[in-house]
């Protein structure tokens, strides 16, 4: 793809990267990812913010989808500094880390996408009553989306909540712990292995 891109985490704090990155929305392996993004805000509305898929990663073509927990704020458009995305090139340090790993597991990025078990951000980190169930509820709405997924990693412990989904819709389930600061500080050594388990989980779609 022609786009103005660096080959370095949180990328997007450049708002001309943003600017091309958001133009590929519409390309042939995103549209209908995006037009699904646009059905989950016309149908949960305000306050959620539903960030749309990152285009540099695999969209429609993804092989191997990673599935994390709840957006943050880096992936919403109300501050100066979110983008819209969900993408590892966010200016967070969980992103940073998403970003680090795949390169340290040598997964290419147009062979993955990225999204969450809870879909939209709230503006509160806390997952509340019901969000969980929610999310888990749309992912076979999206999973019909992504012809070519065989596996999906589950990232995190809200993530896992969703393994039975996951197995009824005949996909490899792969776990791993969330790459968060709050991992990295309590539980090095599990952050830390957290590149290994990826790379398993790509060297097993590729069998």
């Amino acid at each position: 793809m022609d786009v103005p891109s660096k080959n370095t985490s949180r990328s997007l704090l450049n708002h001309d990267i943003l600017d091309a990155r958001r133009s590929l929305l519409a390309a042939p392996h995103m549209i209908e990812l995006t037009n699904y993004v646009k059905r989950l805000r016309e149908k949960f509305g305000a306050p959620w913010e539903f960030p749309d898929f990152d285009p540099l990663d695999g969209g429609r073509d993804a092989e191997l989808l990673f599935l994390m927990e709840k957006p943050g704020p880096m992936t919403s458009t109300k501050g100066e500094k979110g983008s819209g995305l969900i993408s590892r090139d966010n200016n967070d340090p969980t992103a940073e880390a998403i970003f680090d790993f795949m390169n340290q597991a040598r997964i290419p990025r147009e062979r993955t996408a990225l999204w969450n078990t809870i879909p939209g951000w709230n503006g509160k980190i806390k997952i509340g009553k019901g969000e969980r169930q929610q999310g888990i509820e749309e992912l076979p709405h999206l999973i019909a989306l992504l012809p070519k997924v065989k596996g999906v990693v589950l990232v995190g412990r809200q993530a896992q909540r969703a393994q039975s989904v996951i197995t009824a819709s005949n996909l490899m389930v792969f776990t791993s712990y969330h790459p968060s600061p709050k991992v990295r500080s309590i539980n090095p050594h599990l952050w830390n292995a957290i590149p290994d388990r990826w790379a398993s989980a790509f060297r097993a779609i590729q069998a």
